[in-house]
Order: structure tokens, then C-alpha cells, then sequence
């Protein structure tokens, strides 16, 4: 090639390279937003009084309430969804049954076990995402487990470990073992399908297959979903669902496209110390002293998996 061939291409790469830099920027800081909004979650949870599985259906049938006026009022993403190939469309199916899975397992073992126990178990999310992805054919670099592995550790020195031999807590801890197991599917699959479909059509039609499936379950267990609940109550619910379903939930699913589900789902670790956080400002319960030590060590896990993805 020319000199001057490969000016003009140098110049057409740098754009596009410009381009991908300011995507992940974005992409970047609505995760750090989609983390602050889903450590909500855990403390808005335990001050809600109302059932575990109440809670989990309310907050996907209240986004989407939410996302219908929005469907209904944007002809593109009526034609978007009205064009869904089979194949998206099931995928979107599984990965909401994934979520309603993940909701009805983890949120019950709160109430089994505790809590440090079930976040623990629950927050091993990013290694079965690494091991689906090698059963799935991929090979991640070693870096992305090996980051997986010390942001887990972060997560275990602020929680610490404290398996009870109780039938009861056995049961929950085995319960928020298999919620971790069904967010990495759920990660995992929205990656999948994000490729072709956008973000407010994949949300709408998982939240939609979440609220119908944990509907079913709390019918099945004779939980009543509506229960009587005082107006604060329902207040909770309200900001639990903007705040961990829509600004959390679906910005993961925005940013898991362009930064990958070992990403994704390595940062959802930092939920553990954000809601720390909130619970200090909010309930008044002080963070105990590892807490700066385990951010500063899921800091440094999440930032091995970030180049180990970005390294060719």
C-alpha cells in the first residue's frame, strides 16, 4: 500500500476507533448507574412489608406498566416487537424465566438464612458465568476467571462466611446458591439476544414472561400479591421497580451488548458494597470495617476481567 493509501486508511480507523472509546465510556457509566440503582435492592427489600415473592412479581409487573405506555406511543418498537424472529423471541422467554427463577430462589433464602450467607452465594454469579461460557464452546482469557475469582473474595472479606449447619439455613443457602446459578443464565442469554434486539423490546418481553411466571408461583404457594398494603408499602415498591428494575435491571441489559456478560456480571458484585452503603445512610446500619478493603479487591477483580476482555 501507498503512503498515501495508508494515511487515508489510518484516517477512516480513527473515527471508528473514537467511536467504540466513546461507547464504552457510556457504556461504563450506565453500569456504575445500573450498580448504584440495583444496590437498592436489598435494603428497599427487607424495609417492604410485604412477601418475598410478592415483592419479586410487583417489580417486574410494575416496569412493565411502566414500558407499555412507551411501546404503545413508539411505532418503531411496535414493529420491532411485532417482527421478533422465533428464535429472539424464545431466548427472551428463557431469559425471563431465568429472572423469575433467580427472584423466587434468592429472594425466599433471605428469609432462611442470612444475609451475609445468601449474598455470599448469591454473588457467585460471575464464575458459573465463565464456566457456562466454556461449556457454551468460549474460552475466556485466564484473566477473566482469575478477576472473577478475586472479586468474589472482595465480596466473601465483607460478608466473611458463616455457613449454619441448620436444615433451615442449609436450605437457603442452597437457595441462593442456585439464584446465583440462574443470574448468569439470565446475563448470558440477554447477551444473546441484545445482538439483534433492542434494549426496551428485550425488557419489555422479559419482565413481561418474569411477571407471568412469578404471578404463577405466588398463586401456587398461596401467596397473595395484594395483600392490603399501606400506601408506604406500595411507595417501596415503587422505587424498588424504578430504581433496581428499570435503571438497574435494564441498563445491565443496555451495556451487557457492548461490554460483555463476564463484565456485566463481575461488576454486579459491586451490589454487595453499595448496599452496604445505602443500608448505612438509610437504616443506620454502620458497614462493617472490611467494607473499603473488599471495594478496593473487587475493584482490582472487576479491573483484571475488564483487560482480560480487552485484550486481543
Amino acid at each position: 500500500m501507498s503512503a498515501t493509501g495508508t494515511r487515508r486508511a489510518g484516517a477512516a480507523r480513527a473515527p471508528a476507533s473514537a467511536a467504540r472509546a466513546a461507547g464504552t465510556r457510556l457504556d461504563a457509566a450506565l453500569l456504575a448507574v445500573a450498580v448504584g440503582g440495583v444496590s437498592l435492592s436489598g435494603p428497599l427489600v427487607a424495609a417492604t412489608a410485604a412477601p418475598a415473592l410478592a415483592v419479586a412479581f410487583w417489580r417486574n409487573a410494575l416496569a412493565v406498566a411502566g414500558l407499555a405506555p412507551v411501546v404503545a406511543l413508539r411505532g418503531r418498537l411496535r414493529t420491532e416487537l411485532a417482527g421478533v424472529g422465533s428464535r429472539a423471541l424464545l431466548l427472551s422467554l428463557a431469559a425471563g424465566a431465568a429472572l423469575a427463577a433467580h427472584f423466587a430462589l434468592w429472594l425466599p433464602s433471605l428469609r432462611l438464612t442470612s444475609v451475609a450467607s445468601s449474598v455470599a452465594l448469591v454473588t457467585t454469579t460471575p464464575i458459573w458465568t465463565t464456566l457456562l461460557l466454556r461449556l457454551s464452546g468460549h474460552r475466556p482469557p485466564v484473566a477473566v476467571g482469575l478477576g472473577s475469582a478475586v472479586a468474589f473474595a472482595g465480596v466473601l472479606l465483607l460478608t466473611g462466611v458463616d455457613l449454619a449447619v441448620s436444615a433451615e439455613a442449609l436450605a437457603g443457602d442452597a437457595l441462593a446458591l442456585a439464584g446465583g446459578i440462574t443470574a448468569a443464565g439470565y446475563v448470558l442469554i440477554g447477551a444473546e439476544v441484545r445482538r439483534t434486539v433492542s434494549t426496551t423490546a428485550y425488557t419489555f418481553l422479559c419482565y413481561t414472561t418474569t411477571a407471568v411466571l412469578l404471578l404463577a408461583v405466588c398463586l401456587m404457594v398461596g401467596v397473595s400479591p395484594v395483600g392490603g398494603y399501606s400506601g408506604e408499602t406500595w411507595l417501596k415498591l415503587g422505587v424498588l421497580t424504578v430504581a433496581a428494575q428499570l435503571l438497574g435491571h435494564s441498563l445491565l441489559n443496555r451495556v451487557v451488548r457492548g461490554l460483555g456478560p463476564s463484565i456485566t456480571s463481575t461488576a454486579l458484585l459491586l451490589e454487595t458494597p453499595g448496599a452496604a452503603l445505602v443500608a448505612a445512610v438509610w437504616l443506620g446500619q454502620l458497614p462493617p470495617a472490611a467494607a473499603c478493603p473488599a471495594l478496593a479487591v473487587i475493584l482490582l477483580g472487576l479491573a483484571l476481567v475488564i483487560r482480560g476482555e480487552r485484550t486481543p
